[in-house]
Order: structure tokens, then C-alpha cells, then sequence
């Protein structure tokens, strides 16, 4: 069979479809490290507020077992964003702290974004806890540029 040369038309479409798949391929990506991230932030908001992050706390905090818990911190262990101790509860190595701060980052820019787009605050947060691990660097930079110019236009309250 004789293939064709390429016409315009072709290679747009071939242009098309690895543009799509990259796209596919980056949210295959966040998902796998969505829940990574997810652990790695409650483990700093737990040792933020209570002082330290149980494996129960963070089952309890999540909803689900300890089992499953304990399946992703021996993943994060190996990924080198946590220790644990016996009988200590568990710690985020330097790189889970800069990870965990990475993420905090996200979520609060988010939220801000649906706030001040008009989003009721409970939504906010509930819809900035997914939007935050699939935002690029450059729209995360572009929701921080559009909260900048809204805070410039904030009118005084009304007396």
C-alpha cells in the first residue's frame, strides 16, 4: 500500500492529536500525584494544628481506613516527602514541606479566584481541593496577576 504524502489538512490533524494527547497524558499525570499531594498537605495542616500527624488522624480526617493510610505513607516514604517514627506519628522531609507549602499555594489561589468570582466560600474550598492539582504554573500565575488587579478595585464598603 502506498502511503500518501502529507497535505496541510493531515498534519494539522496529527498536530491536533498529540496536542490532545499531551493534554490526556498531564491529567493522567496530576491524578497519580493528586493524592500524594493531598496527604502531604493534611500531614502539614495536622502538624500545624495539633502538633504532630497520626496515622489515625489522617485516616479519620481523609475517611478512609488505616490500612489505606498506611499503603501512601510508605508510598510517600519512598517518594522521600515523609518519615515516620515509632510511636512518633509521621514527618514531611524538606521536600514534602516544600511540596505541602507548593500546594497550600494552589488551593488558597484558587479559592480566591471562585471567591472573588462570586462563589460562595464553602464551594470554594470544596472545589478549589480539585481544581488545585490540575492548574499549570502559568494559569496559577495568571489567577495571582487577576486577583492583584481586583484587589487594586476594591471599593469601600457601602455606608
Amino acid at each position: 500500500m502506498t502511503k500518501l504524502p502529507a497535505t496541510p489538512e493531515s498534519r494539522l490533524a496529527s498536530t491536533e492529536i498529540e496536542s490532545h494527547a499531551e493534554a490526556f497524558q498531564k491529567s493522567r499525570e496530576d491524578r497519580r500525584t493528586e493524592l500524594m499531594e493531598d496527604y502531604v498537605e493534611l500531614i502539614a495542616d495536622l502538624i500545624e494544628h495539633a502538633g504532630e500527624a497520626r496515622q489515625t488522624d489522617i485516616a479519620q480526617r481523609l475517611g478512609v481506613t488505616q490500612p489505606t493510610v498506611a499503603k501512601m505513607l510508605k508510598r510517600l516514604a519512598e517518594e522521600n516527602l515523609i518519615t515516620q517514627r515509632p510511636y512518633r506519628g509521621v514527618f514531611l522531609t524538606e521536600e514534602g514541606q516544600r511540596l505541602a507549602a507548593a500546594t497550600r499555594r494552589r488551593h488558597e489561589v484558587v479559592e480566591a479566584v471562585l471567591c472573588r468570582l462570586g462563589v460562595d466560600p464553602d464551594t470554594a474550598r470544596n472545589d478549589a481541593e480539585g481544581i488545585e492539582h490540575h492548574v499549570s504554573e502559568k494559569t496559577l500565575e495568571a489567577f495571582e496577576r487577576f486577583l492583584k488587579t481586583q484587589q487594586a478595585v476594591v471599593r469601600p464598603p457601602i455606608a
